[in-house]
């Protein structure tokens, strides 16, 4: 029985670092999709896309393992909390890497040339470093199990929150080239989407939590009322 539950665990970690490996994959798409933005590189855009497959891939390798796990053993308490918080996780960062795909796919039809506002195209810089970091922390948080490290990424979401209606602001009120209007209206969708990564990195710091107290609550934000902590079943 002890060299069961030996390779059930050994299995269980395996699968953890896969599904953080996945959020070094988002990072590295990130990054590539935040470029492709900066310098209308279609090129750069094209392989994000093109590259979306392999976090598809990472997704099924984690769930179906997940599942062949459950079939063979049984997991509680502790163990069972880490096998949802993971099924979790993957599905974030399947997600995140959609939204990734997003931007890229908004280079090549935002133009050709270079972006129109500059006070914009800081703003969507700075919100893509903050989304970095996010995604950073979020894995460090996790694989630490460090509950105050996943709580202060509220923290950081709110100033993405913030920065992404700094930009629907700015957009507005950005004149009447229709060229320029055009473009802004882009970048409102990539704001959009870099607001997305940041909440699926708070998700990602909710199942840190749980995974260490045994509870589950939503993490109060500048969008929404703080919520009563729910005792896991």
């Amino acid at each position: 029985m002890q060299e069961i539950r030996r390779h059930f665990h050994e299995e269980l970690k395996a699968l953890e670092q896969q599904t953080l490996g996945g959020l070094e994959l988002v990072i590295g798409q990130l990054d590539r999709a935040l470029e492709s933005i900066s310098y209308q590189d279609v090129e750069l855009a094209g392989m994000v896309v093109a590259d979306d497959d392999r976090i598809d891939g990472r997704y099924l390798e984690v769930h179906q393992g997940i599942l062949s796990l459950l079939a063979r053993q049984a997991p509680v308490a502790g163990d069972l909390r880490v096998v949802a918080a993971l099924l979790h996780i993957i599905r974030c960062v399947e997600r995140m890497g959609d939204q990734c795909v997003n931007i890229a796919k908004l280079v090549p039809l935002s133009g050709y040339e270079s972006p129109k506002d500059k006070d914009i195209l800081d703003a969507i810089e700075r919100m893509g470093q903050l989304a970095r970091s996010q995604v950073s922390q979020s894995s460090t948080a996790f694989s630490s199990r460090n509950t105050e490290l996943a709580q202060d990424l509220v923290r950081q979401d709110a100033e993405i929150n913030r920065l992404n209606r700094e930009i629907f602001r700015r957009a507005v009120q950005i004149g009447e080239d229709p060229e320029v209007r055009e473009w802004a209206m882009f970048m409102i969708l990539v704001a959009r989407c870099l607001e997305r990564v940041g909440d699926n990195t708070v998700d990602i710091a909710e199942q840190t939590v749980f995974v260490v107290t045994g509870l589950f609550r939503e993490f109060a934000d500048a969008s929404s009322p703080s919520s009563e902590a729910t005792p896991a079943t």
